[in-house]
């Protein structure tokens, strides 16, 4: 496993998921790109803007220094990208454009996310021919 891409929210289950990815990384000697990404709103009709104001991406940066402070402590080195988008899409593109072997992300998925199947890990999952490690 040469490249791993991790998607962090600051959510336990991310935190969980970026200590894997870590002690994967450790274990192959790979190389880290870990991204947040802020998500971008469908709506009909008037709003105030593509991005939810309840979840700007100066949260998601601030998430990535974070994301690096724990790596740093742990001896690791990563690529940190904040990004903007469809969350699943943008981490699915953002692992075939780095050519990623592996894709970590946490799931902290409600009941109702279940029903609906919202859930971004499962759909990420669906999108990629990468393999998927879901970590609860």
């Amino acid at each position: 496993m040469k490249k791993i891409v991790v998607g962090y929210d600051e959510s336990d289950a991310a935190k969980r998921a970026l200590e894997r990815a870590a002690q994967i990384a450790k274990a192959f000697d790979s190389e880290l790109i870990v991204t947040s990404v802020a998500p971008v709103m469908t709506s009909i009709g008037r709003s105030a803007g593509p991005v939810d104001p309840t979840d700007p991406p100066s949260a998601h940066v601030e998430e990535l220094k974070h994301a690096r402070a724990y790596l740093e402590g742990e001896g690791l080195q990563a690529d940190y990208v904040p990004a903007l988008g469809h969350p699943a899409d943008t981490i699915a593109q953002l692992a075939e454009e780095r050519g990623a072997d592996l894709i970590v992300l946490g799931t902290h998925q409600t009941a109702i996310g279940r029903l609906l199947g919202q859930s971004v890990s499962e759909s990420v999952a669906h999108k990629v021919d990468t393999d998927v490690l879901i970590v609860h």
